[in-house]
C-alpha cells in the first residue's frame, strides 16, 4: 500500500513537471517567453486559482464532517505556517548578506500551496482533497502579506507599512469568502454559473505549470552549487517541516483524506512567490529564482514519499 500511494503522488509530481517541461520549451523557442508568462500569471493569480477554490466548495457534499474537516485543515494550515515563522530565523539569522538570509526564511516559510498544492491535491484526493487545501492556502495568503513582507523588508531603510487591504482583498482570502457562504448555506448552483467556473478552473494545473516552465527555463544554474544555504532551504523545507508536522497531525488525530490533503502544501516546495516578492521588494530575484527551482526539482523525489508515508501513518 505504502509503494501503491507512493507511486501515485509520484505519477501526478511528474506529470505537472512534463507539463513545465513544455512551458520550458516554449520559452526557449520564443514561442511562450517570460514577459507573456507574466501576464498570464496575473490570470491565474486573480481569476482561475480563485475559480479552483470556488468550485471546491460547490462540488463537495455539505455535511456535519465536511464542516469539521474545514475548520481542522484551517487549524492544521496555521500550525504548518506558524513552525515555519519560528523555525526559519534560528536558521537563517546567522546569514552575514541579510538581503540573502530575507530570501532563505521567505522560502523556508512558504511553499507552493497554490500552485501546485491544489493541481496535486486534487489528482490525488479530488474536489474533497481541493477545500481541504484551499483552507491551508487561506493561512498561506494571512500569514504572507504579513509576516512575508516583515520578512522580505526586514532591515531595509524604507520599510513597507502593512496594508490591512492587502490581506483582507486579495484574490485567496475573496474566493473563500464567496465559497464558504456558499458551501455553509448548501446553496445549489445552476449549470449556468457552475460550468463556467469549472471550465475556468481546468485550466489552473496545466497554466500554472506552464509558467513555472518558463520560470526554470530563465534561471542560471551556474551558481547554484556556491550558495550551501540553498540546500538547506531545501532540507528545512521538504523534509525537517513536514515531518514534524505530520507527527503534530497524528498527535492530534488527523488521517486519511484530511491528512493526505493537509499534507501536500506542507511537503511542496518554495513558493514561486519568494522571486515575486524579491522582485517587489528589491531583493536578488536571481538567488531566489535559484532557490525555487532547485528545491522545486528536489520535492519530485520528496513529496511522493511525504504524501504516502501521511497514508500509511
Amino acid at each position: 500500500m505504502f509503494l501503491k500511494n507512493m507511486l501515485l503522488a509520484g505519477e501526478q509530481v511528474i506529470i505537472l513537471y512534463l507539463i513545465a517541461a513544455v512551458g520550458f520549451v516554449a520559452d526557449k523557442v520564443g514561442f511562450f517567453p517570460e514577459k507573456t508568462a507574466k501576464k498570464c500569471t496575473d490570470l491565474l493569480f486573480y481569476i482561475v486559482t480563485p475559480a479552483v477554490i470556488i468550485q471546491s466548495f460547490l462540488n463537495l457534499e455539505y455535511n456535519r464532517e465536511t464542516i469539521k474537516g474545514l475548520f481542522l485543515a484551517l487549524g492544521c494550515g496555521f500550525l504548518l505556517h506558524g513552525l515555519a515563522v519560528v523555525t526559519a530565523p534560528l536558521i537563517f539569522n546567522r546569514c552575514p548578506d541579510k538581503g540573502k538570509a530575507a530570501i532563505f526564511k521567505y522560502a523556508s516559510c512558504y511553499g507552493n500551496c497554490g500552485y501546485m498544492g491544489l493541481p496535486l491535491s486534487q489528482a490525488l484526493f479530488g474536489d474533497e482533497g481541493v477545500f481541504y487545501c484551499s483552507a491551508v492556502v487561506i493561512s498561506f495568503q494571512i500569514f504572507s502579506f504579513t509576516h512575508g513582507i516583515y520578512v522580505m523588508t526586514k532591515g531595509m531603510e524604507e520599510k513597507q507599512k502593512f496594508d490591512i487591504k492587502k490581506l483582507l482583498l486579495n484574490p485567496g482570502i475573496l474566493s473563500v469568502a464567496i465559497g464558504m457562504p456558499l458551501f455553509l448555506l448548501d446553496v445549489n448552483m445552476p449549470n449556468m454559473i457552475s460550468a463556467p467556473i469549472g471550465y475556468v478552473a481546468s485550466l489552473n494545473s496545466p497554466l500554472a505549470m506552464l509558467i513555472f516552465g518558463t520560470y526554470i527555463a530563465n534561471t542560471s544554474f551556474k551558481t547554484i552549487f556556491r550558495e550551501w544555504r540553498i540546500g538547506c532551504v531545501a532540507i528545512i523545507k521538504l523534509i525537517v517541516t513536514p515531518v514534524i508536522l505530520l507527527l503534530l497531525f497524528k498527535l492530534f488525530g488527523i488521517g486519511g483524506v484530511l491528512l493526505g490533503s493537509v499534507m501536500v502544501p506542507a511537503s511542496a516546495p518554495s513558493a514561486s512567490n519568494t522571486a515575486l516578492f524579491a522582485a517587489k521588494y528589491g531583493r536578488d530575484t536571481g538567488l531566489a529564482s535559484q532557490t525555487v527551482a532547485v528545491v522545486s526539482f528536489l520535492s519530485i523525489l520528496t513529496m511522493p514519499v511525504m504524501i504516502a508515508v501521511s497514508q500509511m501513518a
